[in-house]
């Protein structure tokens, strides 16, 4: 099942099913989702569908600084491991690649975090945004670096201890 909540910085498509949310992303082609213009809280949507549209709406209004719904992702468990420690980064908080390498128990692993970080199923929920390099430059981020830098501005509004950014790196 799909849900479609239209954020400030683009459609954002959320799947799952009873089970946990599964996905959650930026759709890249608007037509699907103006066609599945939100079909109101349908009696067979998942609840962990409903509950992530409802946080990811109050998250967008500053109302949110922490996700609660059920996920049922996919993946190795080294990112699985990854996604649980992006989950500990406080909101409005940045650490880099490399302090996350060493948070899972592999100091040299720092690149592959950030191929654990590309591959993250559901941005915004889990945190990947939160991912800087270690001198405090944005880099990597699937959805746009406009949009990483977006949502970190979004949460210095409502957070503390903010890392102060370096402009990044191009993306694609």
């Amino acid at each position: 099942m799909k849900l479609y909540y239209h954020s400030p910085i683009g459609i954002i498509e959320l799947k799952g099913d009873e089970k946990g949310l599964q996905s959650c992303s930026f759709v890249k082609k608007k037509k699907e989702a103006e066609k599945s213009e939100m079909k109101s809280w349908l009696e067979n949507t998942p609840e962990s569908l409903k509950e992530a549209w409802q946080q990811l709406d109050e998250y967008f209004k500053g109302q949110r600084q922490s996700f609660s719904v059920k996920l049922n992702l996919s993946g190795t468990e080294f990112q699985k491991k990854v996604w649980q420690e992006l989950q500990k980064i406080p909101f409005g908080q940045t650490k880099s690649y490399r302090e996350i390498a060493e948070a899972c128990g592999h100091p040299g692993a720092f690149r592959a975090v950030g191929g654990a970080n590309y591959r993250n199923p559901v941005v915004i929920i889990v945190p990947c945004h939160r991912v800087i390099g270690a001198d405090g430059s944005l880099t990597g981020f699937g959805a746009g670096l406009w949009r990483k830098k977006w949502l970190l501005e979004h949460e210095k509004k409502y957070g503390s201890n903010y890392r102060r950014l370096k402009p990044g790196k191009k993306s694609k």
